[in-house]
């Protein structure tokens, strides 16, 4: 039996940091802020979380993955932006740090936080999965060309 040759593509399945690509991605991006409210003072933070989250969703379409996989990124990173509203709205210490502090506090390396109402553990895992991408990349984000870590 004769081994296939691999195809490699040549031109990205969605063109990095357009701003078109992301809209189509996330046609509902301005709205979530509003699903993730508790009360409306929510709303201003989680555009901030919003703001947080676009550059990470920018990273994720240069990186030429399937649109399958970008879409289940795409709901992962929803579920973490509730999560992180509901976190804050019920714990007041929280609504003094930043949200790259509480975005770190609850993920990490390894996972990210356990969601409520609890889901299944196939679909904890994959939402891991993209909390350690994001991780990843804030780790990435925060070293300056000079540092040697």
């Amino acid at each position: 039996m004769a081994a296939e040759k691999r195809v490699e593509r040549t031109a990205p399945i969605i063109a990095a940091a357009d701003p078109t690509a992301l809209a189509e991605l996330c046609q509902d991006l301005d709205h979530w802020p509003h699903s993730w409210r508790y009360d409306d003072d929510d709303i201003a933070f989680g555009q901030r979380v919003v703001e947080f989250l676009r550059p990470f969703l920018f990273d994720l379409l240069a990186q030429r993955l399937a649109r399958k996989t970008l879409l289940r990124h795409r709901d992962h990173l929803w579920t973490l932006g509730g999560e992180i509203v509901r976190r804050r709205h019920e714990d007041p210490d929280l609504r003094r740090k930043s949200i790259d502090q509480i975005v770190l506090q609850i993920i990490d390396d390894d996972c990210g936080p356990l969601i409520w109402p609890r889901i299944s553990e196939p679909q904890q895992n994959a939402f891991d999965a993209t909390c350690r991408k994001l991780y990843q990349f804030l780790i990435k984000s925060a070293k300056t060309p000079g540092d040697s870590q």
